[in-house]
């Protein structure tokens, strides 16, 4: 993808960020690791298993090939890579979902052309029930929008009906989309917007249950009560500042919302997903996501890293605010 103002503010936050939690500190994989995987240099998607408790499903942006990784939470490395068949060449693999059944749906929906591809795909294929590099057949479906061409990074499956949804990328927000019922081999599968999102979208998760939606973006991020696909904001999710901030997922057992980003040795962020128990849930101080209420503090060291962050917040918003008058000009 293009992304100049996302690689600047990429280059300036990096200096302010905080180190996930350590392998050694994080027994279930659930409280944040690294990514120590050195083929993975731009984890775009993040997905947690079902199946495999603990174990997180990423993938590359573009430039690799038809490839998954499941990465061991509790450690940090590669338990698995998926080489799918049955699919094209990848353009631009920005999300991932893992749906009823254990079925894992792969989004090759970005545009590299800024929203112009007449077409988009989605992957589906089986969880394998046992981790190790395997070859895995994929089935790939068509996508395209009712409103025409747009780029998107963010896709969500429903837990229980399976139903695939996505959200266009948009710096002044976009909309949910929602797919056919079941989606068909053959043919078309046309998306129609069904509610706006106002968020500048890099990825999206659905909760266990299907009740909460959590947006995030580079930024910031947005709690949704489902609502049956007619949104309803319950209020700010708190989103850790990251190099580029690219992927969300909730924990397999809905307490906790990882975030990730794109770069080697990544760090993914862990913080108690909305209505958690701040305290059962072990995110700590300063690891709040209770729909913008506030983040307690948490000694020193918590004080610097927010300071530093808010100091780069404050000069990457200056500079998004001149590039927007500059295209405006």
């Amino acid at each position: 993808m293009r992304r100049p103002f996302a690689l600047l503010a990429a280059t300036l936050l990096t200096a302010a960020l905080a180190v996930p939690a350590s392998a050694a500190d994080n027994d279930d994989g659930d409280e944040g690791f690294t990514i120590n995987d050195p083929r993975i240099t731009e984890s775009s998607g993040l997905a947690a298993s079902r199946q495999h408790p603990g174990v997180y499903w990423t993938h590359n942006d573009s430039d690799d090939g038809p490839y998954l990784y499941a990465v061991d939470g509790s450690t940090g490395d590669t338990v698995a890579r998926l080489t799918l068949t049955g699919v094209g060449t990848p353009r631009d693999v920005e999300a991932i979902s893992v749906g009823p059944g254990n079925r894992l749906f792969v989004a090759d929906v970005g545009d590299n052309l800024g929203g112009t591809w007449p077409y988009v795909w989605i992957y589906e294929l089986p969880e394998p029930k046992k981790l190790q590099d395997a070859t895995v057949r994929a089935t790939q479906y068509v996508v395209k929008y009712a409103d025409g061409p747009r780029d998107a990074e963010a896709m969500v499956v429903h837990p229980r009906t399976g139903r695939v949804y996505l959200i266009d990328k948009h710096e002044d927000g976009g909309h949910l989309y929602e797919g056919p019922e079941k989606l068909s081999p053959s043919g078309d599968n046309v998306f129609e917007p069904i509610a706006p999102v106002e968020l500048w979208a890099t990825d999206a998760a659905l909760s266990p249950d299907g009740q909460d939606l959590a947006v995030r973006g580079y930024f910031g991020g947005i709690h949704y009560a489902w609502n049956g696909g007619k949104l309803k904001r319950e209020g700010r999710l708190s989103v850790p500042l990251q190099g580029q901030g690219e992927s969300v997922t909730y924990s397999a057992d809905g307490s906790r919302l990882l975030f990730g980003s794109e770069g080697e040795q990544s760090g993914v962020v862990s913080r108690p997903a909305p209505g958690a128990d701040e305290d059962a849930s072990g995110g700590g101080p300063g690891s709040r996501a209770d729909g913008g209420k506030g983040a307690s503090g948490g000694g020193d060291g918590d004080s610097v890293k927010v300071g530093g962050a808010v100091v780069v917040a404050v000069v990457v918003a200056a500079l998004f605010g001149l590039c927007r008058r500059r295209r405006k000009g």
